[in-house]
């Protein structure tokens, strides 16, 4: 079944929106594929203009499939026994209704699966594909419109090798992209608290070595 969803901009790779989180059944297991997810959205992102218009990436018992159009990143996770080819006709769907959305709107935001007004649209049409048994979708199985699709397949295992040095130069970078933000929130955070600690830790350090003083002097 369609387990996951994300739609990121091509630009930056920036996730816009998700599938609803009440739709997650395994809130864990979800957020492991979705930070999966979420690298290879990075990825495209980095290529750029792929030479194919779709890619399935293999990682455990699922796929990642992915659809590229008009600077936008359609992906989402299923089970390996998911047809692929009903997984790019949701792709297909969910595309047909992301483009009436300006592209302004689109470019506007600047924090992750900020528009999540249309987690309501991806929650919708993803309810049509959870079973792949009705006459919709078995219809959609022996249509020809995925056929028009140039689709590569890679494994995970060969995709993070490749990509993982390219995509930690890009979180080291100072440039104004999600992650930079993503870790100056993290800082803002915890620095505070980590100096705190470290302020604590001085003054009771600072008190025993006093105490011991003061008992050797007498």
């Amino acid at each position: 079944m369609v387990k996951l969803t994300l739609i990121g901009r091509l630009s930056d790779g920036l996730p816009l929106t998700q599938t609803p989180e009440y739709l997650n059944e395994d809130i864990e297991s979800t957020s492991e594929y979705k930070d999966k997810g979420e690298l290879v959205l990075v990825e495209v992102s980095r290529r750029g203009a792929l030479e194919s218009s779709g890619m399935t990436v293999l990682i455990d018992h699922h796929c990642f499939h992915c659809l590229i159009s008009n600077s936008v990143c359609y992906l989402t996770l299923c089970d390996v026994q998911y047809p692929t080819k009903l997984a790019f006709h949701y792709l297909q769907d969910l595309r047909k209704e992301f483009e009436k959305v300006e592209l302004k709107i689109v470019e506007a935001f600047s924090k992750p699966y900020a528009f999540k007004k249309f987690e309501y649209v991806v929650g919708s049409i993803r309810k049509q594909y959870v079973d792949t048994r009705t006459q919709a979708n078995l219809s959609k199985m022996k249509s020809n419109r995925v056929q028009d699709l140039s689709i590569v397949t890679e494994d995970f295992s060969e995709f993070i090798n490749r990509v993982q040095a390219p995509v930690v130069d890009m979180l080291r970078t100072e440039s104004g992209d999600w992650n930079t933000k993503v870790f100056q929130e993290i800082a803002l955070k915890w620095t505070p608290i980590v100096i705190c600690f470290v302020a604590v830790f001085v003054v009771f350090w600072s008190s025993i070595v006093i105490t011991e003083y003061r008992l050797i002097a007498t």
